[in-house]
């Protein structure tokens, strides 16, 4: 299949006032009924149509901002090969291979059977509210209100925009450090404040460096809000307690700055201790710390979609106003499910996940070890994700290296440019061992016949 042919995600055409990116990893194809295309073709074949264009209403402005999610884009054209007969090897998307715990879907069925299926509170219901109350004291040492400082939304995604949208504005700034998760940056355009991008160091694990974030603090007085990923995704490192406490100090000194700390993948960590440090718990960050959190990636609940957010009574409330006007609540049964993994699924579930997860990590380290041009500076010490450095390939164009090794290997792997990283490529391990397998030996032999 020529690698022209890769077209992905519909989009309208220049004729109809759209916006086309020049990021897009993809060429676009027309929507339209009257210009309805097969999958693969191209948008060039509809503008050589002889049937006119039907000039559209314009869409918001707003839109010639916003990129696409090359994670979505890569993972809709994977599905899309595979609906068309094609075996592709996906190491694309962020979702754990295993199935959820018994009792969490025994608990979903049970809400359904009993009748459980209407809107609960806009906050989600009070017994996981409760629940989550009590594992954020019992396990991260922080007290939070389950009437008033806790809200449950339809993952973790939405908590993290609508924390964004209450905490900044127009005007004002949003420090995004750098690699981060591709939607960071382009909810901070969504509610109208500028995206800054704060550069990490591969030498330090991608970890935010505290005299680095003082100098952009220093330098961009509009600054309202600072993204924190721990551990991160797309690089899996993770910041000790010692380096959260330094940047913490940092931040004393800017009392006007939100924290917004997605930690979900905080259930996934392979250091020592397998523990990380929740930031609201530090001296003086709880009362300017939006904890985002869920089950999607220590559960295995990615399609229940429950995620929460836990915060001061002001932001907490700004942000279940916000959902009442988007969303309403999360679904019944998702949080039948969700209390069930608060409450009923033992550690013992978890840690096993964890150790075999490590062991997909450090397979994963030994196979890129043994690739040319191929280095991962510091080893990932949490979430599911490696991202390793191949700018020795393709003069750095680490976009035409994903797309050609897709063509040629029907290997998904995500250009690590979109996360702010460019010359290297994310990998997600969160799949089965004979899977990993698989890629490993096709980006192997990819490589080596560059």
């Amino acid at each position: 299949m020529p690698s022209k042919t890769l077209a992905i995600a519909s989009t309208l055409c220049a004729s109809c006032a759209a916006f086309s990116p020049s990021s897009r990893l993809l060429p676009s194809i027309h929507p339209s009924s009257r210009h309805r295309v097969s999958s693969f073709q191209l948008h060039n074949d509809v503008s050589a149509s002889a049937t006119p264009v039907v000039p559209c209403p314009p869409l918001n402005p707003l839109l010639s901002q916003i990129k696409p999610s090359k994670t979505v884009e890569v993972f809709s054209l994977v599905k899309q090969m595979e609906a068309e007969g094609e075996s592709v090897t996906s190491l694309c998307v962020g979702e754990p291979d295993f199935a959820p715990p018994s009792c969490v879907l025994d608990a979903a069925a049970d809400a359904m059977r009993a009748g459980k299926t209407t809107y609960t509170a806009v906050t989600g219901t009070i017994e996981l509210r409760n629940a989550i109350a009590d594992d954020l004291k019992s396990r991260k040492g922080v007290e939070y209100d389950p009437l008033t400082e806790i809200v449950v939304g339809n993952g973790a995604k939405q908590c993290v925009y609508q924390g964004l949208l209450a905490a900044c504005g127009g005007g004002d700034e949003v420090i995004v450090p750098a690699p981060y998760w591709p939607s960071y940056p382009e909810m901070a355009l969504l509610v109208g404040a500028a995206p800054v991008i704060l550069e990490t160091a591969v030498e330090d694990g991608y970890l935010i460096n505290p005299d680095e974030l003082e100098k952009c603090l220093q330098d961009h007085p509009k600054a309202k809000v600072l993204m924190l990923c721990n551990p991160s995704n797309p690089t899996g490192g993770v910041h000790s307690t010692e380096l959260l406490t330094k940047i913490a100090e940092v931040l004393v000194e800017y009392p006007n700055v939100v924290i917004l700390a997605d930690e979900i993948y905080e259930r996934l960590v392979y250091t020592e201790d397998g523990k990380t440090t929740a930031f609201a718990s530090l001296p003086g960050m709880r009362e300017r710390t939006i904890t985002v959190n869920g089950l999607s990636k220590s559960h295995a609940m990615t399609g229940f979609r429950v995620g929460y957010l836990a915060a001061p009574a002001r932001f907490a409330k700004a942000c279940a106003t916000l959902q009442g006007q988007i969303t309403s609540c999360a679904s019944s049964v998702s949080q039948a499910g969700a209390v069930s993994a608060l409450t009923e699924v033992p550690e013992s579930w978890l840690e096993d996940n964890v150790e075999i997860m490590r062991e997909k990590r450090d397979y994963v380290l030994g196979e890129l070890a043994k690739m040319g041009g191929v280095s991962v500076a510091v080893p990932p010490d949490g979430a599911f994700y490696v991202l390793p450095d191949v700018s020795g390939h393709y003069d750095g164009d680490d976009t035409k290296l994903c797309l050609d090794l897709l063509k040629e290997k029907k290997l998904a792997l995500v250009p690590g440019s979109s996360f702010g990283a460019p010359g290297t490529v994310r990998i997600s391990y969160a799949t089965s061992m004979e899977e990993l397998e698989v890629a490993m030996a096709k980006m192997r032999e990819f490589l080596e016949g560059i």
